[in-house]
């Protein structure tokens, strides 16, 4: 995939030019751009620091949650290569990372995230195939980062997106198609998990949405509480 196409993407082009700067001040540069809900910029700092030292741990998986939170913008329901672009993308990013540092929580996190995104790209079994290894990332990143409400989040997504199949579905994946990890998977993990995120970090918006989105499938609403 060409760095050109993705800075089309991600509408980096046509953006001033970035000033030259170390590795470290590019990543800095980056993780501000985030903060600032300014993903674009945030994937262009990233990027410069990447063609400085392509194995920068915190450039790559800086740059796998930048691209992710571009691609966002565009809902799932809607079909777009350019999106999908994206997510493959921070994936390739995302495995450097952890190839880089297996010891930090980040670089799990931003892959369990990455295949995740990229798994809604694809066909129902080709999910199934990814579900054990997004499941696997982001508890080795609640392991080594037991506040990671990012990791708890995906934990929760993770949950709910299996227990929304149909039980068909689930009962073909486990028996046909390897995928007996859906044993794990529960309406009451969806739920913990994603109260856990909030809890760990009740300002971040998407959270809350997901968590809402979890009440709503198990009727749970204000007035009941």
């Amino acid at each position: 995939m060409r760095i050109a196409f993705l800075m089309v993407a991600a509408g980096i082009v046509g953006a001033a030019p970035l000033r030259a700067q170390s590795v470290a001040e590019h990543v800095s540069a980056g993780v501000a751009a985030r903060a600032a809900r300014d993903p674009a910029a945030a994937v262009a700092h990233f990027q410069a620091a990447l063609a400085q030292d392509s194995m920068s741990y915190e450039a790559n998986w800086g740059a796998a949650l930048a691209l992710i939170d571009v691609g966002k913008a565009t809902p799932d329901s809607v079909r777009s290569p350019e999106r999908d672009s994206l997510y493959a993308l921070a994936e390739v990013y995302a495995r450097r990372a952890v190839a880089a540092n297996p010891a930090d929580a980040e670089g799990h996190f931003a892959l369990a995230n990455a295949v995740g995104r990229v798994s809604l790209t694809k066909s129902k079994k080709e999910r199934i195939r990814r579900a054990a290894e997004i499941r696997s990332e982001a508890l080795r990143a609640i392991e080594l980062n037991p506040r990671h409400d990012g990791a708890y989040h995906v934990m929760g997504r993770w949950n709910a997106e299996i227990m929304r199949l149909s039980g068909m579905t689930r009962f073909l994946a486990r028996s046909f198609l390897g995928a007996g990890i859906f044993r794990q998977a529960s309406w009451e993990g969806a739920v913990t998990n994603m109260e856990k995120a909030v809890e760990l970090d009740p300002r971040r918006i998407y959270h809350r949405l997901d968590l809402a989105e979890v009440y709503v499938d198990r009727h749970r609403f204000a007035n009941e509480n």
